[in-house]
């Protein structure tokens, strides 16, 4: 039997030379889990029984419309889900090669759960060739993660280490930021902007638009998100990892995402439409408060954080409709990122539902 040496607990103290045990490929596994379940599903409206059998399409013939680049999707798809399961259940008896069996089966069940719902979707169509492909990319992941996993585990698990400060879930904090910048990839909201319920709830903007009020909303939900974000990473990040510049970076990264999300998923010309004279005072105004802020103690930092997190999300649902979310919009040919869009904004809407109990508890512990 193989066994990955490292025990399943984060806030375990770890032997001397180790590095610190890791729950990350669990955490990565359930996001994507629900995240693979969306996006099969969207856009979850007109729920009906359409007179087709659950199972038929598994006797179906050769799809009439495919792509190679459908085909490849659906299998590039299910390889990380198959990749996280085989490490999440790195622990099962029998090692690492049970795990992989069981999360091919588990990945499998999936794919054959969401094809069977999607009987009931009229815009969507289950397809015998699309179970297939899902089922080739999650088997190839466990194969992955079998194969080379416990290296790779180690490898993050020594990076976390270095980088990340000895709190318990950590490594569902990076899970967070990295759901976050997912949502900077969607190019007709705000800059940095989340928890915008208004399309979930199909509620109208509080504030009717005038060009005045749009700037200052739109700078103050942006400074209040750059402290949010900049605080709860400082909060993951260890003292000996030269934080300022990791924060920097990331930044950085946020913004990059951003511009080239803009440029491939709208025009070109438009990959620095974000940059809106209220995104300029929004960003200065809400790094100049960051600065200070990470001069606060901890306990602090993360309380703030929580305040500007519940003072953001209340703001941006006040905000008028940005006129140039409506043009990105009409000149999007979204095509084979309709679902990725649809997906994005949803995270987007609900992440300050998630992050703000997760401050709480990290403060709790602080």
């Amino acid at each position: 039997m193989e066994h990955d040496p490292l025990p399943p607990t984060s806030a375990d103290a770890s032997p001397a030379g180790q590095p610190r045990p890791t729950r990350l490929p669990l955490y990565l596994a359930l996001a994507y889990l629900v995240l693979i379940s969306y996006a099969s599903l969207y856009p979850f409206i007109n729920w009906r029984h359409l007179g087709v059998a659950p199972f038929e399409f598994l006797t179906a013939g050769w799809p009439r419309y495919w792509t190679g680049f459908d085909l490849t999707v659906n299998v590039l798809a299910y390889l990380p889900l198959g990749f996280f399961l085989t490490l999440a259940l790195r622990h099962l008896p029998g090692g690492r090669w049970v795990a992989a069996v069981v999360a091919v089966l588990l990945g499998s069940l999936l794919s054959l759960s969401l094809e069977c719902l999607q009987n009931w979707l009229p815009a969507r169509v289950p397809s015998n060739l699309d179970l297939a492909c899902n089922t080739l990319g999650n088997m190839s992941g466990a194969l992955l993660a079998a194969w080379n996993g416990k290296h790779i585990l180690r490898r993050i698990a020594r990076l976390q280490q270095d980088l990340l400060a000895p709190i318990e879930h950590a490594d569902l904090g990076l899970v967070l930021l990295g759901i976050w910048l997912l949502t900077q990839s969607s190019p007709e909201t705000l800059l940095f902007t989340t928890g915008d319920l208004r399309n979930v709830l199909e509620l109208t903007p509080a504030v009717p638009y005038a060009a005045h009020s749009f700037f200052v909303l739109e700078a103050a939900v942006i400074g209040c998100n750059t402290v949010v974000i900049g605080l709860l990473a400082r909060s993951l990040l260890a003292d000996r990892a030269a934080p300022h510049l990791v924060l920097i970076a990331f930044f950085i990264l946020a913004l990059a995402i951003r511009t080239l999300s803009a440029a491939v998923l709208v025009a070109p010309q438009d990959a620095l439409a974000w940059l809106t004279p209220g995104a300029e005072v929004g960003l200065l105004l809400g790094g100049a408060l960051l600065v200070l802020a990470l001069l606060l103690p901890a306990p602090i930092r993360v309380a703030l954080a929580g305040v500007a997190l519940m003072a953001g999300t209340a703001l941006v649902n006040l905000t008028p409709a940005n006129p140039y979310s409506e043009a990105a919009l009409a000149a999007w040919r979204q095509g084979h990122f309709l679902n990725f869009n649809g997906l994005t904004r949803w995270m987007a809407s609900f992440w300050p539902f998630l992050a703000l109990p997760y401050l709480t508890a990290v403060g709790r512990r602080l």
